[in-house]
């Protein structure tokens, strides 16, 4: 296997806590230290964390031991975190999306490219067992072709529960920036690229108001569109329907949904890494759970570096990647340009392959 890939997170806010968690469990990934504008809050991280050193990012991005970046920022920082990161020689992975815009994330797969470096992006929820063995169940057939997929994530926002939650209704943000990726990473794992959507939108109210926390009764202004619905045409021929929304206080909705010519298949919350299959077949007339066909088991976030760092000592592809995740910001983004249309086709620019399958019993050292 080799020396572990040492890692350097840039961002110690909340969601750095699960990655500490899951890399510590994996073999071939080290975190070496953690960064953050804030160094107090990366010096408490440091501090959880046994071994790992505590400084600013411009120290973290000259720091030798560092050979990759965990680029743990927000949104509206993904791209200039990324770009310095390369810049520096190392490899980044990074939470989605990519960037804010297609625009911002051109740049960054073009440096790496020229650098010789990766780039890997979540969501890496598709490698869990959920998604794989959804995948594993078409590709050999369980449904039969499919013609038609469903996905869908409402919710009524973030602001009821989180106490600072501003940044999601500013550009970068928003329900299909915020979710999407969850979902058309599925769709693309599952059914291949999209070429061509056609979208509409909508924004139920100007403001918003903090629901807990310090701020709690505090109204900020909205600034992007908070109901986003559309059709996506697959390379395939397969079209699927999405709906992602801030604006619902409650549904009983599928995840993602696929109809093929022989049964219907119903795959788990592509947020999470798990998770039951289930496949209707005509002949039973009624749904059953589908037993575990791929994915690596127990997985959480964290595992989309790791298989990186297999790559990046073993060769071959890996499979969160920045060509994956520039395919899915696409998506949004036209998906958007669409809506402000009123519903206008719009071609998707790019394209890419489907990710390798993880096969049942892997791990992301070897496979």
């Amino acid at each position: 296997m080799g020396e572990p890939l040492k890692v350097g997170v840039v961002g110690t806010g909340t969601i750095s806590k699960t990655y500490f968690e899951h890399l510590a469990k994996l073999p071939n990934t080290e975190v070496v230290a953690a960064a953050d504008l804030d160094l107090a809050r990366a010096k408490v991280v440091a501090e959880q964390n046994p071994g790992v050193r505590a400084m600013t990012p411009d120290e973290l991005y000259d720091d030798a031991e560092v050979e990759a970046i965990l680029n743990l920022t927000i949104p509206a920082a993904h791209a200039s975190v990324t770009l310095a990161a390369l810049g520096s020689g190392k490899h980044v992975y990074g939470e989605k999306p990519l960037a804010i815009t297609r625009q911002e994330a051109r740049p960054l797969l073009g440096a790496a490219e020229q650098a010789g470096l990766r780039i890997g992006c979540a969501p890496d929820t598709v490698l869990g067992t959920g998604t794989q063995t959804a995948r594993a169940l078409l590709d050999r057939g369980d449904v039969g072709a499919p013609i038609a997929a469903t996905a869908f994530f409402v919710s009524p926002g973030p602001e009821p529960w989180h106490p600072d939650p501003e940044f999601y209704y500013k550009p970068g943000g928003g329900p299909l920036l915020d979710m999407g990726p969850y979902y058309l990473s599925a769709l693309v794992n599952l059914l291949g690229p999209i070429r061509r959507v056609t979208g509409r939108v909508g924004r139920a109210r100007q403001e918003r108001t903090v629901g807990s926390g310090p701020k709690q009764g505090t109204t900020f202004s909205v600034e992007v569109d908070t109901h986003v619905s559309g059709v996506l045409e697959h390379e395939s021929g397969v079209l699927t329907t999405i709906v992602t929304s801030f604006d619902v206080w409650a549904a009983k909705l599928p995840r993602i949904e696929v109809y093929g010519t022989e049964g219907s298949l119903s795959v788990p919350d592509p947020n999470t890494f798990g998770g039951d299959v289930e496949v209707f077949s005509p002949s039973s007339r009624e749904w059953s759970v589908a037993a575990v066909a791929g994915g690596y088991a127990d997985s959480g976030r964290g595992y989309g570096l790791a298989d990186m760092a297999r790559a990046i000592r073993n060769g071959g592809r890996h499979r969160a990647s920045g060509e994956l995740a520039f395919h899915v910001l696409d998506i949004m983004e036209s998906l958007l340009e669409s809506g402000a249309q009123g519903g206008q086709p719009v071609e998707v620019e790019s394209t890419v392959e489907r990710p390798e399958v993880v096969p049942a019993g892997a791990t992301p050292d070897v496979a």
